[in-house]
């Protein structure tokens, strides 16, 4: 094998575990801790200007933090002060508190019908969606849309969107620092839109809204509330496999589908 060829075969094989795209020149190790330089310190006469000069400038007294958090608290009171879902769309599109925003080419918020009954929630955007700015519309947003066409529903009749707006790079899972940052938006859309229906798509959505410790294989399947002081009423809310988790889980349908079934019951009961 040629050296072009061998080349060749090695992006292949990175494309193929999810490395696609190059966010640096060069290799890093994270895992090191970086060797911060000593301070040079200089002697002068005592009592001499050079001796004033010598002395580091007073510090003023911190500022006080807004809030314990940092840049969760700050995507909270962010999320808290939009009234509408127009200044919500342009206050995450505008959020520089979470570092998947560098990495990523476009913020993906929602699609849909906002005033629509139902909602549904995902993990993070992947690939084909953080190139065309949507939720779900690669290759496990056509077996959703699959999913809803089987209980008479599209995404004209659905509102959907994401627990992170930023793609992790190689479609990593998000961290927990992540969810913790991107999560007041997600809540906030929630209130403004106040569906009547909650859909949790996949085990990070589930986990993170009903704040429950459990898997997605204990979680789906059963109905609970959610809610927050700025909803009129809790929201019946369920959770359900990812659609990337069938598409490598194909027995998994057998129970997506007895779960359809139940929301496309409780849809019809609360309708």
């Amino acid at each position: 094998m040629s050296h072009r060829e061998s080349l060749h075969a090695l992006l292949q094989w990175y494309v193929a575990a999810g490395v696609d795209e190059t966010i640096d020149t060069a290799p890093h190790d994270r895992f090191t801790k970086p060797v911060e330089a000593e301070p040079v310190e200089t002697e002068a006469p005592a009592g001499s200007q050079a001796a004033a000069q010598a002395q580091p400038p007073a510090r003023p007294d911190p500022a006080p933090a807004a809030a314990p958090g940092g840049a969760s608290w700050s995507a909270h009171d962010t999320a808290q002060a939009c009234a509408t879902l127009a200044e919500l769309v342009e206050a995450v599109r505008h959020f520089e508190g979470c570092a998947l925003k560098r990495t990523a080419t476009n913020t993906v918020i929602g699609d849909g019908d906002p005033k629509a009954p139902t909602m549904l929630i995902g993990e993070a955007p992947g690939a084909e969606e953080d190139r065309q700015g949507l939720p779900f519309v690669g290759p496990a947003g056509h077996l959703l849309d699959k999913m809803l066409a089987a209980i008479e529903l599209d995404r004209s009749k659905v509102y959907i969107t994401n627990i992170l707006p930023w793609r992790p790079p190689g479609n990593r899972s998000p961290t927990a620092e992540e969810i913790t940052i991107c999560q007041p938006f997600v809540e906030r859309q929630i209130e403004l839109i106040q569906p009547k229906v909650l859909i949790l798509v996949g085990g990070i959505s589930a986990k993170a809204l009903l704040n429950r410790r459990e898997g997605i294989t204990r979680l789906r399947g059963r109905w609970y509330d959610f809610a927050t002081p700025r909803l009129d009423a809790p929201i019946p809310t369920t959770a359900i496999f990812h659609p990337a988790y069938l598409l490598r889980q194909s027995a998994a349908k057998k129970e997506t589908w007895r779960d359809l079934l139940d929301i496309e019951e409780k849809i019809r009961n609360l309708l």
